[in-house]
């Protein structure tokens, strides 16, 4: 075995057993943990296919943003022990075959494609065209997708915290006071 074999085979390890923990895992701040250990791995394979500027962007937006604003949201509402209530049977059969619909349809997909290596020379990337694409707002500009995003992430950050504060032990303790 190679080290890129090696190294492949870490990564894809990692990302399947951390991505069953955040799933399975019933304390909130330990599934944004494992969360974060999945992107990261995803930036790795990403760095070994030489796709640096999208590995980037992972570590920076993804495991640098999302997973930082998760935790903050966690942290901003005092909810950092609550646990997730045990999943009911039902909901577990469902969720498993759907899982596995999903991996049946994909490894038919990609079994079913005929991969075909190509001839052309792989083609140097223009950092200063991506760049400028990132931040044009012309026809094929980027600036606007992610303002929009940006926004909408924003909005959601918000009325989770203030959805959570309205549900917080405050209310809870004037509720039994006024009782």
């Amino acid at each position: 075995m190679t080290s890129n074999q090696i190294m492949f085979l870490l990564f894809s390890v990692i990302i399947v057993a951390c991505s069953i923990l955040t799933v399975t895992s019933r304390r909130i701040l330990r599934a944004a943990a494992y969360l974060l250990f999945v992107l990261i791995s995803t930036a790795g394979l990403y760095f070994m296919l030489n796709y640096q500027f999208l590995a980037a962007v992972q570590l920076t937006l993804y495991a640098g943003g999302i997973v930082v604003l998760i935790i903050f949201s966690i942290l901003l509402t005092s909810r950092i022990n609550q646990k997730f209530e045990p999943v009911e049977l039902k909901k577990v059969l469902f969720s498993a075959l759907a899982s596995l619909s999903g991996a049946l349809v994909t490894i038919i997909t990609i079994l079913d494609f005929k991969f075909s290596a190509t001839t052309e020379a792989a083609r140097e990337v223009d950092m200063h065209l991506v760049g400028n694409s990132l931040l044009s707002v012309s026809k094929d500009g980027y600036i606007l997708p992610f303002e929009v995003i940006s926004i909408l992430l924003l909005a959601a950050m918000i009325s989770a915290i203030v959805i959570a504060k309205k549900a917080g032990p405050r209310d809870s303790q004037s509720q039994t006071n006024k009782q």
